[in-house]
């Protein structure tokens, strides 16, 4: 049987920290699945377009990544996507106790689906969507911290298009 596990996320926008947790997932489950969250309540850069194009063409090298978009209960939408794990990734300690929080609430909610921590790559530790958000609306160089096409469509949003990037 296929173990596929689903990476949720809003990836507002993905970042090399994600696309790492991905790579080192795909070492333990045959498929991951991204999963973006549509949560109206929050405001996003991107839409959920954008972010989903981005997430593919970052991850396009591989063939068993799924990029898809969700509403509602995660647990309902690993379900009915035949997911038996659901994988996090966490920076730092301080994350924790928040994770654990949703792990145990979706386990409540299903006791069939599992929840995998992974720790993020120690040269990803910092980066975070919203610091590289902020670090790009002043014009600080994110270069090496997200995919090629993330860099320039942040650059596109906040107006920071040099000779350089074109």
């Amino acid at each position: 049987m296929e173990r596929t596990a689903i990476y949720p996320g809003s990836f507002d926008p993905v970042t090399n920290g994600h696309v790492d947790i991905v790579e080192r997932g795909l070492k333990i489950f045959d498929k991951i699945i991204v999963a973006i969250l549509r949560n109206p309540a929050k405001e996003a850069l991107f839409t959920v377009e954008e972010r989903k194009e981005m997430i593919e063409t970052s991850l396009n090298k591989y063939s068993n990544v799924e990029i898809d978009v969700f509403e509602g209960l995660l647990v309902d939408y690993a379900k009915k996507r035949n997911a038996g794990t659901i994988l996090r990734g966490m920076r730092a300690v301080s994350e924790f106790e928040y994770e654990f929080q949703l792990a145990l609430m979706n386990r409540k909610l299903n006791r069939e689906i599992q929840t995998v921590f992974l720790m993020t790559g120690f040269r990803w530790i910092f980066t975070s969507s919203s610091i590289i958000k902020e670090a790009a609306s002043f014009g600080g160089n994110i270069n090496g911290m997200v995919p090629p096409l993330v860099s320039l469509k942040l650059k596109e949003k906040f107006g920071c298009i040099t000779s350089a990037d074109e």
